[in-house]
């Protein structure tokens, strides 16, 4: 993964380290930007319109000169933190976070989600030969995740471990699982070398890992909702969306932009990744994993319902909401979602 290379985007790693530190002031009206990501091909649309500068070039048709400024978080957690601070605009992450915040801003700064990123499977995986399945972690093993608890990878382990230890057993592993960013949890898998035996995780991270033969697959997500759903989000803050317009409407029409490019165009798409992220990857690897029919791209939630009814059984939110419409904002209200 690239490192952190402006003032902007060191403060936000500095966030990720000290919940609730400020790093950046208010953004202007209309025509500032500031924009958080996080690990991984989840966030293929938002490479995309950084390399090519859709929203800058969406912005000019608004009649705006939009300065864009990208950021880079390892949880949907400290994702909330920044944008709750008014430290970044736009946040980016898992279904969790994204009903966490809907559901604790409800009524006041109501923030709701602008468009999913994609639907894309999660593998749990595992160096230990002694786990064919869930049931077989003991105390000696630590599952990796983004965030303990609240990530989209935590809430799908209480979601397997319910299925399989039995209704209300959602938290029999929670004990088990510790935070850390994919890049490093990948390293430890790999190693063999540390207490972490397991990581749910995202593309590209859980497809390199199975390129070793130590490391198999223990569940996929789609497994455990019962087919494809949504990954990734994007979300902000009513009122931002109030005050700045043409901003919000350029962002949107570039997201959208971008993923058609990378429906289209697996080799460009596979570019902008690589020419974001300076990692080591192979171009071929990267556009093998767009070609799995699995991972798709899109603004439309898929299968949300299912984690929200979850959530709000578990007592991790409070509302239930009726529909998926409740927790995005009317933009995206004529797509297709569930």
């Amino acid at each position: 993964m690239h490192l952190v290379r402006t003032r902007f985007r060191n403060a936000v790693a500095a966030l990720a380290a000290v919940a609730g530190v400020a790093f950046s002031g208010p953004a202007a009206a209309e025509g500032t930007l500031r924009i958080a990501e996080q690990f991984g091909i989840g966030y293929l649309p938002l490479h995309v319109m950084r390399y090519q500068q859709l929203i800058e070039k969406h912005g000019k048709a608004q009649g705006l000169d939009i300065k864009v400024e990208w950021a880079q978080l390892s949880s949907g957690a400290a994702m909330n933190d920044a944008l709750l601070s008014d430290s970044i605009d736009m946040a980016s992450g898992g279904v969790g976070p994204l009903l966490t915040i809907w559901d604790r801003t409800k009524g006041n700064a109501n923030v709701k989600a602008i468009g999913a990123l994609n639907s894309m499977p999660l593998f749990l995986t595992t160096n230990n030969p002694n786990v064919k399945s869930i049931k077989d972690f003991t105390d000696k093993d630590k599952i990796a995740l983004p965030a303990v608890k609240v990530s989209v990878q935590a809430r799908t382990l209480q979601m397997a471990a319910e299925q399989a230890f039995g209704e209300g057993k959602f938290d029999v592993l929670d004990k088990l699982t510790v935070s850390l960013p994919h890049p490093d949890a990948t390293t430890a898998l790999l190693s063999g070398a540390t207490e972490i035996t397991g990581h749910l995780s995202s593309p590209p991270f859980q497809y390199q890992q199975l390129e070793n033969p130590k490391i198999r697959k223990v569940l996929s997500s789609y497994d455990v909702l019962g087919g494809p759903h949504t990954f990734n989000l994007i979300w902000a803050k009513e009122s931002f969306k109030a005050k700045n317009p043409k901003t919000y409407a350029a962002f949107l029409a570039a997201l959208k932009e971008s993923m058609d490019l990378i429906n289209k165009d697996h080799p460009a798409a596979a570019t902008a990744y690589l020419a974001i992220n300076k990692g080591d990857l192979d171009k071929g690897f990267v556009e093998k994993i767009l070609a799995d029919p699995d991972i798709q791209f899109g603004v439309a939630p898929k299968n949300m319902g299912k984690y929200a009814a979850f959530m709000n059984k578990v007592g991790a939110i409070k509302n239930k909401p009726a529909s998926w419409k409740e927790y995005f904002f009317d933009d995206v209200h004529g797509e297709s979602g569930s």
